[in-house]
């Protein structure tokens, strides 16, 4: 069997329990198939980079899939018909990451908040130089 990465975006106004329960169903569909789940990350609601039928905002959710490529071609039908489901994007690896998603780990490096201060690079904003104002040569005194 192969091993896929399984990420789809279901609508804005669909509550967090809906989207356990879209999870469920499309669980259900790869098992009876012949197929496993195995990781399930919900990333939550995120803004959308362009409008998608009329959303600007989606729910995110990861599934990491072990599953003959029939399992996949009818979990692909079956989120194309659903209204709920705006995007779905299936890819073909080689092997499944361990672990939590690089999204995951960027919302809790995002929680902890305090450690990063000041710009770019991380500098102080108190450590650099005044700009020079316009109008006024280098060395000019007012």
């Amino acid at each position: 069997m192969a091993l896929y990465e399984h990420i789809y975006l279901a609508r804005q106004d669909v509550s967090p329990q809906q989207v356990e329960t879209l999870t469920g169903q499309f669980k259900a569909i790869v098992t009876s198939l012949g197929g496993t789940v195995g990781k399930v990350e919900y990333w939550g609601v995120k803004s959308l980079a362009y409008r998608i039928k009329k959303n600007r905002k989606a729910h995110f959710t990861l599934m990491n899939i072990d599953a003959p490529p029939a399992a996949i071609a009818e979990l692909e039908r079956q989120q194309s018909i659903n209204e709920d489901i705006l995007r779905i994007l299936t890819l073909r690896v080689e092997e499944l990451e361990e672990g939590p998603s690089a999204q995951l780990r960027k919302r809790e490096d995002d929680d902890r908040g305090g450690e990063r201060r000041g710009g770019p690079g991380g500098a102080p904003r108190g450590d650099r130089r005044p700009r020079r104002e316009e109008g006024r040569a280098e060395g000019e005194v007012e």
